[in-house]
Parts: structure tokens; sequence; C-alpha cells
């Protein structure tokens, strides 16, 4: 299976604001540390690890919403390490994020329906207003969802919501940054079985962050294991978490409880 992503020896630092002297600029901190990975095409990977491991801005790299200050992003066989707003306007439909919070990153002025179409409209697509409709129907909303404002839902149905206005513009790559970690148990296994089939029926390509092993065990075709900013290990999911081949991914297996999520709940959508 062809690569969609291929990261080679990528480096991220910041400046520790925190540390700024009185004069002059900032130290800076290394954030991601030399990481190589590929995300295969058409399949889920995690990218699990602790807080402040370096996941989330592994993932906003990948879609440039960082500029990394070292190595390489190809994305379908185009470097996008570098590329200025105007080169990389083009892609940003392929590219798309579905965030932690959707009550921050809904607008609760904006209705569902504006809230799903703007992304569309921006793009210049025609009839935003249907495909907004058809996106709502795809997550299992509904279209009299439309008239709504985020603060009238539900926190997995503003999820959904997310969600919609991600895939409406049918892109090949989605970024999940940790989604489902707000969410009651019952609820996050009805947002994975709609994030398994939404991948299946459009050929989705995701990168799934998340804290929870549990939740990357049952939705990710491979796994990326990183611990202070670097790959520590990475592979298949079911090799990486029935034969650990490093000591921190044995102690985040043992650590967290495994239960298997039922799809069943994937009825009744909250």
């Amino acid at each position: 299976m062809a690569d969609l992503f291929t990261v080679r020896d990528l480096h991220l630092s910041l400046p520790d604001l925190n540390a700024r002297p009185l004069f002059g600029a900032a130290p800076r901190i290394d954030i991601l540390k030399g990481l190589n990975l590929t995300i295969p095409a058409g399949q889920v990977t995690g990218i699990v690890g602790e807080s402040g491991s370096g996941k989330s801005t592994l993932g906003r790299c990948l879609i440039r919403l960082l500029e990394p200050t070292g190595g390489q992003i190809d994305f379908d066989g185009t470097d996008i390490t570098h590329l200025g707003p105007a080169r990389l306007a083009p892609m940003r439909r392929d590219l798309q994020m579905i965030f932690q919070d959707p009550m921050s990153s809904l607008n609760p002025r904006h209705t569902v329906g504006r809230i799903v179409a703007d992304p569309l409209r921006v793009n210049g697509i025609d009839s935003a207003e249907a495909r907004a409709l058809e996106a709502l129907d795809r997550v299992q909303l509904g279209r009299d969802f439309a008239g709504r404002y985020p603060h009238q839902l539900s926190g997995g149905q503003r999820q959904r919501v997310g969600i919609a206005r991600a895939i409406a513009l049918n892109p090949r790559f989605i970024l999940c940054d940790e989604i489902v970690s707000g969410l009651d148990v019952s609820t996050q296994a009805q947002i994975m079985v709609l994030l398994e089939n939404l991948v299946a029926e459009m050929k989705l390509t995701m990168a799934f962050i998340s804290h929870d092993l549990s939740v990357i065990r049952r939705l990710c075709d491979t796994v990326v294991v990183l611990r202070a900013g670097e790959i520590v290990e990475q592979g298949p999911t079911p090799q990486v978490f029935d034969t650990p081949a490093h000591p921190y991914t044995a102690e985040l297996r043992a650590a967290i409880p495994l239960p298997e999520i039922d799809a069943g709940w994937l009825h009744n959508p909250a």
C-alpha cells in the first residue's frame, strides 16, 4: 500500500517564553527530535504517548499548521515542509482536522448548517448548502440539525458536526486530535464506529491522536509511540500491543486497562 505521508528527520523547536531573558531572544526548546515515519494511504495511524510527548505538535506539522525547523514532510510525493500560505492553500481542502473540544472550535453564533457549509464556500465549491446537508446525513445527525446552534447539542452531537465539517470537503487526510477524550464510553464507541465507516466509504486516511490505548487499539491499523519528542516504537497495532519492543510501550500497555469497546452502541447517536 502506498504511503500518503513520508516524514524524514523531522525537527521542531519553539521559544521557551517562560525563560525569556530581559534582553535578547528566548532560548528554544526541542519539541520534535528527528522523527521518521510513514502514514499509509487508506489507513488509520494512531499517535500515542503521555502528555507533553509531542503528539499534537507532530499532527499540526503534518497538516502544516506548524512549520518544522528541520527535516522533510512529503504529502503524496510533494514536499510541503516549507510551503508558504499561497502554495498550501490549494492543499488545505485535502488536509482537514477535527479538534478535541468541539464547543470551542464551533462558532456559537452560527447554525450547524452554516458551520459545515462555510468551508465549502471558502473553497469555491458549488451547492455548499446541499453538500453540508449531505455531510450531516453522513454523520447520522440528519438535516433538521442544520438550523440548530452548538449550545443546543450534546457533546457527541457537537463532535459529529466537527466531523461533518471535515468530511464535507472530501479530504484525503483527516487529523483527529483527542476527539473522544471528553465523551462518555458509549458515545466514544459510536464516534469510533462512525469513523471506521467513513474511512471505508470515503477511502480516507487518518491520524488519530490519543492517550487512551483502548481507543487506539480499537480504531487504528498502525501505531506510532512518542516519548519526549522521539519515536520509540512504531508498527502494526496488534504487533505493538501484543509484543511491544520498547520498555516504554510495555509500561504504557501495563499501566492502562484495555477493555474491548462494544461497537453495538452505534445506534441512537449521542
